[in-house]
């Protein structure tokens, strides 16, 4: 199976859910559910490029701390980002994601504020990694 993400329903916030065939994919794929919120993908071209590392051993921890990283290097450059690379070397992680600045043609969804360890979780769950957690909007 390839990366997909989905959505849980959370009282005031929304959960996102992404699943890969490894742990890097499903956290890429979260993160392209959590920039889902904001713009719609397709709309998101790759013209700049966003360099993300952290150390972490814990997955869920390493999960929301990707999530968050994201979100401050977005806020920080003016950009909507779309694509994601994640790679993991034991507790040593590298990333990237693309995007590009907003404007007029990307039209602003809703706005993630961060993301949370409320219905924080990571594992396998069948043959696949899913990787969970709200996001405060």
């Amino acid at each position: 199976m390839g990366a997909d993400y989905d959505y849980f329903d959370h009282d005031a916030d929304i959960g996102v859910v992404g699943r890969g065939a490894s742990l890097e994919q499903a956290f890429e794929a979260a993160a392209a559910a959590m920039f889902a919120i904001m713009a719609d993908p397709a709309a998101v071209r790759p013209a700049a490029t966003v360099r993300i590392e952290f150390d972490e051993t814990d997955p869920e921890l390493a999960l929301v701390t990707w999530l968050n990283r994201l979100l401050a290097e977005a806020r920080t450059r003016g950009l909507a980002l779309s694509r994601f690379r994640l790679h993991r070397d034991g507790g040593r992680w590298s990333g990237e994601a693309d995007g590009q600045p907003w404007h007029a043609g990307i039209v602003p969804g809703t706005e993630v504020k961060g993301a949370t360890l409320t219905g924080l979780r990571v594992g396998r769950v069948g043959h696949d990694v899913e990787a969970r957690c709200v996001v405060d909007v």
